[in-house]
């Protein structure tokens, strides 16, 4: 009778799939995040836009070992990385991508801006939700969720601040950051969009994030 090494409740890695797939991906977004910067269309703006990325890459490598992060929150982190890289080399009202949807569909402005928002509450909402389930009394709690998409909606707001500051103390040179593009219910938006991608992350994800979760090496220790 063969005896199973793995620990309790972990979830086997054959070819340690697990452990190399935040390796590869820390790697594509550090190559992105490097020629994004040549050639960026508005240097302040690529700064202010990927600063993001700069703090929170660095992190996640520190405290890998401490507190490694599940490979669905991993990819996650990465495209919305990618999303943020994008939108700071060309700026959010200017992504070519964003251009050619709003011909096809006749839309007033780039929506890429929007895009960002909805991203900016549907990967911080696993990001949140691995959080409280892994150091919190929350796990399996019915305030899970909705405590969930108030972080989110509080991020959102805390950013929408900071794009106020950005306005006062850059006055038009800051623009290009607030991404505006005339619309003077865009703070509004902005947020609605935030709300939108965090509810539709946990309705699609919350089975899936658990299963990931399950594949953790501390998952028997939480």
């Amino acid at each position: 009778m063969s005896v199973d090494p793995s620990p309790s409740g972990v979830a086997p890695d054959p070819g340690g799939t697990v452990r190399r797939l935040p390796a590869v991906l820390v790697a594509v977004v550090a190559a992105a995040l490097m020629a994004s910067a040549w050639g960026a269309k508005d240097p302040t703006t690529w700064l202010l836009e990927t600063v993001w990325v700069m703090v929170g890459l660095p992190l996640a490598i520190l405290l890998r070992r401490r507190f490694p992060l599940s490979g669905l929150l991993c990819g996650l982190l990465a495209v919305h990385a990618l999303v943020l890289i994008v939108g700071g080399h060309y700026t959010y009202a200017e992504v070519p991508a964003g251009d050619w949807v709003r011909d096809w569909f006749g839309l007033e402005r780039n929506p890429y801006d929007r895009f960002g928002h909805l991203m900016q509450g549907f990967v911080p909402a696993i990001l949140v939700r691995e959080l409280l389930t892994r150091t919190s009394p929350l796990r399996g709690s019915r305030w899970l969720a909705p405590l969930t998409v108030c972080a989110c909606l509080a991020f959102s707001a805390f950013f929408e601040m900071l794009e106020w500051a950005a306005a006062v103390i850059g006055g038009q040179a800051a623009d290009a950051f607030l991404a505006t593009q005339g619309d003077v219910w865009d703070t509004q938006w902005d947020m609605f969009c935030a709300l939108i991608g965090a509810t539709c992350s946990l309705l699609l994800l919350s089975r899936l994030h658990d299963r990931s979760l399950t594949r953790l090496p501390c998952a028997a220790k939480d």
